[in-house]
């Protein structure tokens, strides 16, 4: 065997090597649906990965941000319940295809877009996971350089040459860059196995977030005087910017929403999501934004000004007073920010773009190695000069939503509307011509023009977000990006395929989501009777005849 032929060998995928070659671009053990051993989480596990996936200080910077435009923290703090409980109602609805067939947002893509056609939307959410990444390092390089300049403080002596645009300093890229280390080696870890660093993680936040709030609190002079601070702009101003913030903090999420199906996928039963994600989201971001939202607030009684960036007010706090004891403080709470921030990096962003990637060249790279490729694309993308001011940051938040929703929108329509629950697993993973998701050429037409279509009327805004002048009313219009790229999109895709109907489209008055897709060739413990992929109680099959039991052959649902 030649060096060429064996190195082809070695890196590819995990489940690749047994794939045709005509296929092998779109099938591995990552991104097959999950066994049944794998479907471990319950309403409970969803409530609580919420909690831990906002516990970390990244999480307090849009609702300081927002404080900064002159809203005060009770305004804000609403912004951000309603924003987020809107967000919410979009993970379920997009996420229910990922609950019942176990498999993540790269896959279902294919349904609404093509074998091939998927590629692009796909390639969009590994770049916006990418880009969350490396603004993740950002914060977290900060901790870590709050925490040397709490050792060394000749540190902040370092001169500058980042330029004014930048949010780290010469002195602090040398936090970036051990944190980013840090975050490197700790991709080596197997996924399953992280599970007790994730709870480690929720519990060091509350401690380091209660130590943040209850130092600057008391700097502040209590409670009374931080909470009733009034906001500086009033009537139609105030008006507007609350629509804004309420959908910014919407489209902040559109990650999340996009690839619900990611993490949707690991539920036990497809309902289990329901409640944890519906209430858990919105509560667990409430729980952060609140304690932020007071931390920011305190410190415009402390220094006369709002410091937006907490780490920045963390190091502010030690550099104009000096002493053992400041710096012990900020020491350890820098540092239990760190560890936030380093496991909120891996399973918030190093991990759905890992699964993007993978989906992307499923022969050679399995999801740990896209995790790899994100971390090093994290790095050359110069994620610090997202976060120089709350101006920048924020706009960045509104920029990319435009394009994430035009894509959430398809895949809710062919899911409810075109599709009606059933997908055709097996279908999803060929290349066959025959293939009822080859469309033309494997890119679904219908698709592209839905989305194209809905980015057309906030494509000015988003110019006019990256610095080209625009009338108010388009910026203001802008506002309602995401709702509306998504309505657009939803619309547009079903128009298309009642005009070119596909060769799967299912009738309006019939359903066909089975009740839990299992993989064919799984056996399951006595108590459970496997029908194709549909899967009922031994208990509830008495009250049913066989005429009205599911079936799958070869993939094409029938009722036998």
């Amino acid at each position: 065997m030649t060096f060429v032929a064996e190195l082809k060998r070695r890196i590819v995928a995990k489940g690749a090597e047994n794939v045709n070659k005509k296929d092998a671009w779109l099938d591995n053990d990552d991104i097959r649906p999950l066994a049944l051993k794998d479907r471990t989480w319950t309403q409970l596990t969803y409530f609580v990965f919420w909690i831990s996936a906002n516990a970390s200080v990244a999480n307090w910077y849009g609702g300081s941000a927002a404080q900064s435009a002159g809203l005060n923290m009770w305004e804000v703090l609403a912004c951000t319940v309603v924003g987020d409980f809107l967000i919410a109602i979009v993970f379920v609805v997009n996420g229910r295809a990922g609950a019942v067939y176990h498999v993540g947002y790269p896959v279902l893509n294919r349904a609404s877009f093509g074998i091939y056609g998927a590629w692009w939307p796909t390639f969009n959410r590994a770049v916006m996971a990418t880009v969350w990444n490396g603004v993740n390092g950002v914060q977290g390089g900060q901790c870590v350089y709050t925490m040397l300049h709490a050792i060394f403080p000749g540190i902040a002596r370092i001169p500058n040459t980042m330029g004014s645009g930048s949010a780290m300093t010469s002195a602090s890229m040398i936090g970036y860059i051990i944190f980013w280390l840090a975050t490197a080696c700790s991709l080596v870890i197997p996924i399953p196995k992280m599970r007790p660093f994730v709870y480690i993680k929720l519990g060091v936040y509350i401690v380091s977030a209660a130590c943040m709030l209850g130092w600057t609190m008391t700097l502040a002079g209590g409670a009374g005087p931080v909470i009733s601070q009034p906001s500086t702009v009033h009537g139609t101003e105030k008006s507007w910017l609350m629509a804004k913030y309420i959908f910014i903090n919407m489209g902040s999420s559109a990650t999340f929403a996009s690839n619900a199906a990611d993490f949707q996928r690991y539920a036990k039963k497809p309902n289990d999501v329901l409640l944890g994600n519906i209430f858990g989201f919105p509560f667990a971001a409430f729980l952060v934004s609140i304690v932020g939202q007071l931390v920011a607030s305190s410190s415009t009684l402390i220094f006369g000004e709002l410091v937006w960036n907490p780490l920045d007010l963390l190091d502010r706090l030690q550099t104009e007073n000096y002493t053992a004891k400041n710096r012990a403080g900020c020491f350890f709470i820098a540092l239990m920010f760190a560890y936030s921030a380093l496991f909120s990096s891996v399973f918030e962003n190093s991990l759905p773009a890992g699964n993007d990637i993978a989906a992307l060249f499923p022969k050679y790279i399995s999801v740990r190695t896209g995790m790899f490729i994100c971390q090093l694309v994290s790095l050359a993308i110069n994620p610090w000069y997202l976060l120089g001011t709350a101006s920048a940051f924020i706009n960045f938040l509104a920029s990319y939503q435009i394009f994430l929703s035009s894509i959430t929108g398809v895949l809710i329509c062919n899911y409810f509307m075109i599709a009606r629950g059933y997908f055709n697993v097996p279908d999803l993973y060929s290349s066959r011509k025959s293939g009822v998701y080859h469309f033309w050429h494997g890119w679904n037409f219908r698709a592209y023009i839905a989305y194209v279509v809905a980015i057309a009327p906030n494509f000015p805004g988003f110019l006019g977000n990256m610095g080209v002048k625009m009338p108010l009313g388009i910026t203001r219009f802008y506002y309602f990006a995401y709702p509306v790229g998504i309505a657009i999109s939803f619309v547009v895709f079903w128009v298309c395929n009642l005009v070119w109907k596909p060769e799967m489209m299912m009738p309006l008055n019939e359903w066909h989501e089975p009740k839990n897709y299992i993989r064919p060739e799984e056996d399951t413990e006595s108590g459970v009777i496997i029908e194709g992929n549909a899967v009922e109680d031994e208990s509830d099959s008495g009250a049913k005849t066989s005429d009205e039991k599911m079936h799958v052959k070869e993939g094409i649902m029938t009722n036998l």
